[in-house]
């Protein structure tokens, strides 16, 4: 999943450890959602879009629209 956290976090001038550690997780865990590694819960994603000053997590989070079959 891509994100724009990376984006949104650098436009309030955070790094990503000031935002760990506002969200409550590691740094690394940063590190991987803003590099597609990792797909966050939603309450993690729900915590990082209101620190970024987002409305809708998909103003964050990129979600794939794509049909699985």
């Amino acid at each position: 999943m891509d994100t724009k956290i990376r984006e949104f976090r650098q436009l309030k001038g955070l790094t990503q450890q000031e935002l760990a550690d506002r969200a409550g997780v590691t740094r690394q865990t940063i590190n991987a959602l803003e590099n597609a590694r990792y797909n966050p819960s939603l309450l993690l994603a729900y915590r990082i879009t209101k620190i970024l000053g987002q409305e809708s997590i998909e103003d964050v989070f990129i979600i794939d629209g794509g049909n699985e079959e």
